[in-house]
């Protein structure tokens, strides 16, 4: 089965450039949410969801190895990063809060970190090389925030270290683990809820800037969802409500001076959107609940491409495999 749009464009009422991209399914109502995705190499995808389910492929999607842990079949693995082809670590969001990691390509897996706090709740993991950091919700009125220094062996909680204040009703989503980037020496988060925030952490300098975001918040269900930055000043914010997921009236922005100020886009994506992805500087992608868009000028103009349901993206380093996973189980790869 393969589902294809065709998009139509007309520049300088001259040129016509057709766009045509193609869903191909992969993987179909696998009794899980997917939210956790990453990829390495050109053929090397991994997957995560709810009711401990871990899988991976190594030629595109083609055959999947299903390697849950033992002993996790109630967890929820919302967030997963790959370190190479056979070390991985994937995050498991309530309390307990759990992180696992498998150096022999999910054969056996070990514990590598424990919260058993009743009000944790881990929302993004990213990994950079050795270096690594976890993002949780506010306890005592500052968001959570881990530290790996070893490629995810060991945790150290620096959220004493870099505080990241949280307004009253702020928290962070876990929708698709793509509410903080780590881009070399700094890291940016998103967050929502009763305020939508911007946090650009600079570890080195032991630096934090906090900005507003005037994306749609205003309450738990609302705000910053997702984030990505082509370089560490140009970068997109995607979310909305996403219990009123066809709305766009503002469920996208762009900065242009790493987050200290947004603007609209002048033709929004059609919905909630929980996932934003460069695919190059000027090919974006965006999916959620009601739809994927594309734009093919950095962010300022989209076109809805799919209906379908969807909760995160992910592209090999070569930008030439786009994985999308959502809450039916499913896993497709998009072709553009």
């Amino acid at each position: 089965m393969k589902r294809t749009i065709s998009l139509i464009v007309g520049v300088f009422g001259m040129l016509t450039i057709s766009f045509a991209q193609t869903f191909v399914p992969l993987v179909e109502n696998k009794p899980s949410s997917f939210r956790g995705l990453a990829t390495y190499g050109k053929e090397t995808v991994w997957v995560s969801g709810s009711k401990g389910t871990v899988g991976y492929s190594n030629d595109k999607g083609k055959s999947w190895k299903w390697v849950n842990p033992m002993g996790y079949e109630n967890n929820d693995f919302r967030d997963i990063a790959i370190i190479n082809k056979k070390e991985a670590l994937i995050m498991g969001v309530g309390s307990p809060a759990i992180v696992l990691k498998t150096k022999d390509a999910g054969k056996t897996w070990t514990k590598v970190y424990e919260d058993n706090r009743p009000d944790i709740f881990l929302d993004d993991l990213t990994l950079d090389g050795k270096t690594g950091y976890i993002l949780g919700d506010p306890i005592d009125g500052s968001f959570q925030l881990l530290k790996t220094t070893d490629k995810g062996d060991s945790w150290k909680d620096v959220s004493n270290e870099f505080i990241l204040f949280a307004d009253s009703g702020e928290a962070a989503f876990a929708a698709s683990g793509s509410s903080m980037k780590q881009w070399k020496e700094r890291l940016y988060i998103g967050t929502g809820g009763r305020y939508a925030s911007f946090f650009d952490l600079n570890p080195k300098a032991l630096r934090v800037d906090k900005y507003d975001c005037p994306i749609v918040a205003g309450k738990a269900s609302a705000g910053i969802f997702a984030i990505d930055f082509i370089n560490p000043n140009t970068g997109i914010a995607v979310g909305g409500d996403y219990l009123s997921d066809q709305d766009n009236s503002n469920s996208i922005l762009l900065t242009n001076d790493a987050g200290k100020n947004w603007f609209r886009p002048d033709t929004p994506v059609l919905g909630y959107r929980s996932d934003v992805c460069y695919i190059t500087e000027k090919i974006v992608l965006a999916t959620g609940t009601s739809g994927t868009d594309i734009s093919y000028d950095g962010g300022m103009n989209w076109k809805n491409i799919s209906q379908d349901s969807f909760n995160t993206i992910s592209k090999s380093p070569d930008n030439k495999t786009i994985y999308l996973t959502g809450s039916n189980g499913n896993i497709f790869k998009l072709i553009l």
